[in-house]
């Protein structure tokens, strides 16, 4: 049996603020298993998009452990974790993060520049990353003359491109509309199928969940 594609143990989350704690995390234990599509849900500030960045590696947990791909990510240094990240996560944001002053082949090409790819090792890695989300022929094209769903196309592909062992996505469909959002699942659901990604995605909506293979649901900081 291979181990899990993610293991967290006993972790909890406090933010400070002043002398007062906010608890946003309590004992949370959960295993995802290398290939596994989980959708997370739970209502706004159940600490879904928290338990997100944790698992990222954008963020430390108060107590406990949180081991990704093989490597417990909590006692790494910050230099470390960045490495670590440029190596393994990919993340999906609701709002793209594109830049957009760069074309989506340069908006796709940012993570790349971090390793030490040529310039012609690049260029085949963002043309298969644009091909695979079906934009080959919009990668000089910049956001502004690409729809919603487009763009987040485009964030997919970038999170793509560095062939990730897991892919985080929080809220992915959550700013787009209903033809473009079921675009955007299928896509996730493919990368799951063909190219045996492990994908977290942050959900408020029971559409885009059934997409997932496993379903957990978090309330007020605890996992049910």
């Amino acid at each position: 049996m291979s181990e899990p594609m993610v293991k967290i143990n006993a972790v909890s989350k406090v933010y400070h603020r002043d002398s007062i704690q906010i608890p946003v995390l309590q004992n949370i234990n959960l295993t995802i298993e290398e290939g596994d599509f989980l959708a997370l849900m739970g209502p706004s500030g159940s600490g879904k998009t928290t338990l997100l960045n944790l698992i990222a590696g954008l963020d430390r947990p108060s107590a406990g452990d949180v081991i990704v791909a093989g490597e417990n990510i909590s006692s790494l240094s910050e230099g470390g974790l960045a490495e670590w990240r440029s190596r393994h996560v990919g993340f999906i944001f609701q709002f793209y993060n594109l830049i957009p002053v760069l074309t989506a082949y340069e908006n796709v090409e940012l993570p790349l520049l971090l390793t030490k790819l040529s310039k012609k090792e690049r260029h085949e890695h963002v043309e298969l990353a644009l091909k695979v989300v079906g934009l080959e022929d919009r990668m000089k094209h910049f956001p502004r003359q690409l729809s919603g769903g487009q763009e987040q196309r485009v964030a997919i592909a970038r999170a793509l491109v560095t062939d990730p062992s897991i892919i985080l996505a929080d809220e992915p469909t959550g700013d787009l509309d209903k033809i473009s959002a079921e675009e955007i699942l299928v896509l996730l659901s493919r990368l799951n199928s063909e190219f045996k990604k492990t994908i977290i995605m942050v959900t408020h909506d029971p559409r885009a969940a059934e997409r997932a293979h496993t379903r957990r649901y978090l309330d007020k900081g605890e996992l049910a």
